[in-house]
């Protein structure tokens, strides 16, 4: 059973309260000390998490085998795209070069 938080209105005293999540909210309860009835009003905790560690990051939840999977395709069509565009460049600087070398020491 859930633990909430009230503050009475009139003295600012917090006092907390085993309900049932279907259990209505309070408006007004008997105060501890004097047992009037006093109104109330319940009182919003931060929620109670601690988090540990070196850190988060959004791909911790994804499993190795989807992330995995989207490197090779994603990094090979990169691979694939630039050097053969290099390699063509390379290749025809190094055949010119070749044959301007092969003419100069035929003469």
């Amino acid at each position: 059973m859930p633990t909430y938080v009230y503050r009475f209105v009139d003295t600012g005293e917090t006092i907390e309260v085993q309900q049932s999540f279907d259990d209505p909210t309070l408006s007004e309860t008997t105060h501890p000390r004097t047992g009037a009835t006093m109104p109330v009003k319940k009182v919003f905790q931060p929620v109670g998490v601690t988090f540990r560690g070196t850190g988060f990051y959004k791909t911790d939840s994804r499993s190795s085998s989807s992330s995995s999977s989207k490197k090779p395709s994603s990094s090979a069509a990169e691979s694939s795209s630039t050097p053969s565009t290099s390699d063509g460049a390379k290749s025809d600087s190094t055949s010119s070069a070749a044959a301007s070398s092969s003419t100069s020491s035929s003469d």
